[in-house]
């Protein structure tokens, strides 16, 4: 009936707190504590998690979450999270009655104290730096105001030292994961929290670099009996000691991250011996060889992930380990390790069978004979990166097609051997491809000319086969012109992602081609397309009403014109690039801002910003070139 409220009259509270717990958007759970007080005392007590980032005062801040949010177990301070702030609104003009000179009076009152802090937020001197940054102080307000906290993360935050950290610990004895990355805490915090969180199962120490193996090994026999993960990176007095604690004490770790040139292979040999059930293993650990990966095979039979970071006495050899003992390994990175070469690269491939992952990044010596292998005998890998690989060719990707049908990711950088034919075996085989990602597949000619490998056969073929495909990207892919995008807007209807900067043949007919075709695009980068006009943006408007990521920038022929019609269709737009097009004015900026209520960024150079634009939404507005 009119006039009643059917919905608080007839719900128990316990059902609606139960409504919110399966709300995952944020957005969505504030939007639900403003419809009435009843939901906004219930939502209080539904939400379990908080973000925090860098604020004018996060000591402060943390104080008043503690007091409306009773129930958070997992809390998330990022101080590379900046905070920004809304502009101050201009000032009333009206001065008539003395009630009106009052209010004006306190609202000036009120913006110049916005205006201050705004400032005062937004200045990037070390005194501003250093009132934004969590202190020992608010960390000691965060232990008594959320005792229960499990998850917590204090990333970046250099104030915070061992003397808030052990007053948290002491407090906080249910924490399973504590985050301290970039934190200047010492040996006395991390021994407290050995002492007192007898349930720590998770705790990351990169680039602590107040850490000595004198905390690390406290931490380590006070937490020996639950820890499962440890991260440690760029701590110069963390070496071998520590990690030989590990291995003698942790036998539930299954985590192991390490960056640090004070490693070796006895630190490595420890843990590996000692720690039974370690599955994922990632390391840069430039003093670590073959010598330790023998161990790792012959011991690590549970390894499920393996990530080796710019590794100088890793070879051939090492991978010939792995691939005999780690039967069970599904996830393989392989980063700047140059003495790696095909024969290792088939010996994981015939070893590790179960492999649905694969990187190759900047590894010169693999070549095409070791991805076939990989094609032949791991029929389940789902996700393949190939990127700087300049010796793998055509025929590795034919075998990945014809072994791999499960494919569903591929990733393609600076890949000069791989061209049409290669899509089109990958089209042909991997019907299940989700999300294409090529760039600069560039090979030089005679004349040290470069171009494209990969151009409208390939991509046409990815669009008659690959129907459910969502995300493609062909960024300089200076072969690809509209023929391939009409193949795309025909066969992948489920597209939402496409990325096509640079592809300079591309004009309005194939961007016409994907809005009448993708209805669910989201995202859509056309940016340094010279034959792209309105009329492609009209099309957009009509064909793309879900579109929430626009980049167009240096694309010339784009006016004022047709960013109006593509704004007053795309309602849900939230960032649009648009710097060096000379066709879009102030006025085609003041379109995005007014009709677009979700729009959240706007990157364009400052002579187009109006005043009024500026007053109206200053606070979404990126420029480049600020200063020229």
């Amino acid at each position: 009936m009119r006039g009643r409220d059917l919905i608080n009259n007839g719900l128990p509270d316990e059902l609606i707190l139960e409504i919110f717990q399966r709300l995952d958007s944020k957005p969505t759970r504030d939007a639900c504590s403003l419809v009435c007080k009843r939901w906004l005392n219930l939502e209080r007590f539904s939400r379990t998690t908080l973000r925090i980032g860098a604020s004018f005062s996060p000591d402060t801040i943390v104080t008043l979450l503690s007091r409306r949010f009773l129930h958070i177990t997992s809390i998330h301070v990022d101080e590379r999270l900046s905070l920004s702030l809304p502009p101050p609104p201009p000032p009333l003009k009206r001065k008539r009655a003395s009630k009106t000179s009052s209010s004006s009076s306190s609202s000036s009152a009120s913006s110049s104290k916005r205006r201050k802090l705004s400032n005062k937020t937004r200045s990037g001197g070390a005194e501003n730096a250093e009132s934004c940054s969590l202190t020992d102080a608010g960390v000691i307000a965060l232990a008594n105001g959320f005792p229960l906290i499990e998850n917590l993360s204090l990333i970046w935050c250099p104030n915070v030292s061992s003397f808030g950290l052990r007053s948290l610990a002491q407090i906080c004895t249910s924490l399973r994961s504590l985050d301290l990355q970039g934190c200047f805490v010492g040996d006395q915090g991390l021994s407290a929290v050995g002492k007192f969180c007898k349930h720590l199962e998770e705790l990351n120490l990169r680039f602590c670099e107040g850490l000595t193996d004198v905390g690390v090994i406290d931490l380590v026999l006070g937490c020996a009996k639950s820890l499962k993960s440890i991260g440690v990176a760029a701590s110069a007095k963390v070496t071998d000691l520590s990690l030989e604690a590990v291995g003698s004490h942790c036998k539930l770790l299954e985590v192991l991250f390490l960056d640090s040139e004070c490693i070796h292979d006895k630190g490595v040999v420890a843990v590996v011996k000692g720690c039974r059930r370690l599955k994922s293993l990632k390391l840069q650990c430039v003093n670590v060889t073959d010598a330790a990966f023998s161990v790792v095979g012959d011991f690590c039979v549970s390894l499920e992930i393996l990530a080796l970071y710019s590794f100088q006495q890793f070879t051939d050899k090492g991978m010939k380990s792995i691939g005999k003992g780690c039967k069970n390994l599904k996830d393989l990175t392989l980063s700047d390790c140059y003495f790696v070469s095909c024969d290792g690269l088939e010996a994981i491939a015939h070893g590790c069978k179960e492999l649905t992952r694969i990187e190759i990044n900047g590894c010169h010596n693999i070549g095409t004979r070791g991805l076939e292998a990989v094609g032949k005998s791991c029929a389940r890998l789902i996700e393949l990166y190939l990127l700087y690989c300049q010796r793998i060719g055509n025929s590795a990707l034919y075998q990945i097609g014809k072994g791999c049908k499960s494919l569903e990711t591929l990733h393609l950088v600076d890949c000069a051997g791989i061209g049409d034919a290669a899509m089109c075996s990958i089209a042909k085989g991997c019907r299940n491809l989700k999300k294409l990602h090529i760039r600069r597949c560039y090979e030089a000619d005679n004349l040290h000319i470069l171009f494209s490998m990969v151009g409208n056969k390939g991509v046409i073929a990815i669009g008659k086969n690959c129907k459910l495909l969502t995300e493609l990207s062909l960024r300089f892919c200076d072969k690809v012109g509209d023929a391939a995008l009409v193949a795309v807007g025909k066969g992948c209807s489920f597209l939402q992602q496409l990325n096509v900067s640079g592809c300079h043949l591309i004009g309005d007919v194939g961007i016409t081609a994907i809005a009448k075709g993708c209805p669910q695009l989201t995202h859509l980068d056309i940016s340094v397309l010279q034959k792209v006009g309105d009329a492609s943006l009209s099309e957009l408007g009509d064909g793309c009403p879900m579109l929430k990521d626009l980049v167009l920038s240096h694309c010339h022929y784009v006016t004022d014109n047709g960013l109006n019609h593509l704004v007053n269709k795309c309602k849900l737009l939230e960032t649009s690039h648009m710097v060096y097009c000379p066709g879009i004015t102030s006025a085609g900026v003041a379109t995005v801002v007014s009709s677009c209520s979700h729009i959240k960024k706007v990157l364009i150079e400052k002579w187009k910003v109006s005043e009024r634009t500026m007053r109206r939404a200053g606070s979404i507005l990126s420029y480049l070139c600020m200063d020229l």
